[in-house]
């Protein structure tokens, strides 16, 4: 009875130890953890094959399915305006490569949305071991043990994480707010500025704010046009960014 009970124990602390394991998710700041995969696209190797570059990591549940279908189709519009920002896409489900090539292949052929057709130039990852969806944790239990949620992993050219989104499978991403979060750090990064409520590429941005009042006066006396503020600790300048 006693070693019936020691080994009851141990398979709950395993299954808790596997459930902690599944819900890791990786932090702001953090290094994007490394992985090898077969995709689309053959072997891939990240970051390696992203060397210098900025990265976004989709993750989606399923091919084949609506929700999914328009988010690659959108992305596979703003695949050229990702590459003028330096910026490589990868996609990635528990679906097989087969599954993949052959949803890729369905969905060149469709117009969407009044459009013309696309072709889906970045990697489509298959994940079926759950490895890489459990290190970026992506596998949510309480949706699915098996299904990736709709998760965005944005991660700049040294592999730190920069920003993550996750959203229900019944919710489509809205790509252009990816594309604006990049570009917003990417400009924060080159300009050291940052960027304020609903900013758009082109709009006034903000400068670090003053910690006192008479470092906001020093900053009063910049003969600088393009820069002004609403009060001593809220200074926005103009700033030109091209999507």
């Amino acid at each position: 009875m006693k070693n019936i009970t020691i080994i009851l124990m141990i398979f709950w602390v395993n299954i808790f130890a596997q459930d902690k394991e599944v819900m890791r998710i990786p932090l702001i700041g953090e290094t994007a953890p490394s992985f090898i995969a077969e995709s689309t696209e053959g072997k891939l190797n990240f970051p390696d094959d992203y060397f210098s570059k900025w990265k976004i990591i989709f993750s989606h549940p399923a091919a084949f399915t609506p929700v999914c279908s328009t988010e690659l189709l959108e992305l596979a519009k703003l695949q050229g305006k990702f590459k003028k920002l330096n910026t490589g896409i990868l996609v990635l489900s528990t679906d097989g490569v087969n599954s993949h090539l052959e949803w890729q292949k369905s969905l060149e052929t469709i117009k969407y949305q009044g459009g013309e057709t696309v072709d889906i130039d970045f990697p489509l990852i298959s994940d079926k071991t759950l490895e890489i969806s459990k290190l970026y944790g992506m596998i949510h239990p309480n949706y699915s043990s098996t299904r990736d949620i709709r998760g965005v992993f944005i991660i700049d050219p040294s592999n730190k994480i920069r920003a993550m989104m996750f959203y229900p499978s019944e919710t489509g991403r809205n790509m252009d707010e990816i594309m604006r979060t990049l570009i917003a750090l990417q400009s924060s990064d080159d300009k050291n500025i940052l960027t304020p409520a609903n900013w758009d590429p082109g709009e006034d941005v903000l400068l670090e704010s003053p910690t006192t009042e008479k470092e906001s006066e020093k900053l009063s006396k910049n003969k600088n046009p393009d820069i002004y503020n609403l009060t001593w600790y809220l200074w926005f300048t103009k700033l030109l960014v091209s999507e």
